[in-house]
């Protein structure tokens, strides 16, 4: 389904085969990790094969179901819900964020910072790659946001730990993103 939507780039994201390669200290292994918006699920995906343990959510069920019709790696799984209401009965040891907090209307990023804080546990962490600059003029998804911004609503349950342009990145955001590592407050 690669190039049915511009979203959807086939692989997982380069900022996130940085991390794994650069940052990650043996976190990853094992971890219990939420992917929300996980579309085709390649960044899931990824993540198993680093040999976490992650849970895709997606609100489209076209996009669970593509998720789901790849050959499992790690035993992944994919859930259908809302990022706003969705619960899981535990915690989970981290979220990774793939420019899913751009895609959300802008007055819904303090729901998206609570979603987050409630998933995670605390001293757990929120890794992600956020589109700071979308080539988007006609005000519709994926919206604009800045590094200022995004810890600002982050901020009341998590704080920075790192974060940079990541070097790694899909050629038309190049330089446009922000790979940042943020820990729940405990």
């Amino acid at each position: 389904m690669a190039g049915d939507t511009p979203w959807d780039k086939g692989e997982a994201a380069p900022p996130l085969l940085e991390y794994l390669d650069e940052w990650d200290d043996g976190f990853v292994d094992g971890a219990r990790i939420l992917v929300p918006g996980c579309g085709s699920g390649h960044d899931v995906r990824a993540l198993a094969a680093a040999g976490a343990r992650v849970t895709g959510l997606d609100l489209s069920p076209t996009a669970v179901e593509v998720a789901r019709s790849h050959p499992a790696i790690n035993g992944e799984a994919y859930v259908q819900g809302d990022l706003f209401d969705w619960s899981d009965d535990s915690s989970f040891d981290a979220v990774w964020e793939h420019t899913c907090f751009c895609a959300i209307e802008p007055e819904d990023r303090s729901r998206y910072a609570e979603a987050v804080a409630r998933w995670i546990r605390p001293g757990g962490r929120l890794i992600g790659v956020f589109y700071l600059d979308p080539d988007n003029p006609d005000g519709s998804p994926p919206h604009p946001s800045s590094k200022a911004e995004i810890e600002r609503h982050l901020a009341p349950s998590f704080s920075l730990e790192r974060g940079k342009v990541p070097d790694r990145a899909f050629p038309s955001r190049l330089g446009r993103e922000w790979l940042a590592q943020f820990v729940r407050h405990g």
